[in-house]
């Protein structure tokens, strides 16, 4: 009896999410855009794009350009063009990237953690991404005795 490794699953569900915004499939977005309560893709973004919450790249999608998002980011579909360079797109997520493993990941990637899945694409370069060099500082409080 052959036993076949346990993979991870990655389950994505936006609304439960609060994933408000969305490009549908056969749609392009280009230029200098803004998001506020995350961004799923399903079509095609570019250019200067922030995201106020998460990022989910379905499959099929493709998002390029400079790219920073302050929640986590779904990576099912594409990050930088096909016939781009690794230096064209550049993603900044301040939270964790999952790359599943029909994602492709064609540009630079800067996070605070990375978790790749079996078959996941990563070509290009991934720094981790520090938010603040400093730790937290833990204050004692005392407590006067009860009298």
């Amino acid at each position: 009896m052959e036993m076949k490794p346990q993979q991870d699953t990655l389950t994505i569900d936006p609304i439960a999410m609060q994933v408000v915004n969305r490009v549908a499939a056969g749609s392009r977005l280009d230029g200098q855009l803004a998001f506020q309560g995350g961004l799923l893709v399903q079509g095609e973004v570019a250019g200067r794009i922030s995201i106020d919450g998460r990022l989910i790249v379905w499959k099929g999608g493709t998002i390029r350009g400079r790219i920073v998002v302050s929640g986590d980011c779904y990576l099912f579909g594409r990050l930088g063009a096909a016939d781009g360079t690794l230096h064209d797109t550049e993603l900044e997520c301040r939270g964790t990237v999952y790359v599943a493993h029909s994602g492709v990941s064609a540009g630079s990637l800067l996070a605070r953690r990375l978790q790749l899945y079996e078959g996941a694409d990563l070509q290009g370069p991934f720094r981790t991404l520090k938010i603040d060099g400093t730790l937290p500082v833990l204050r004692h409080r005392e407590v006067p005795p009860s009298a």
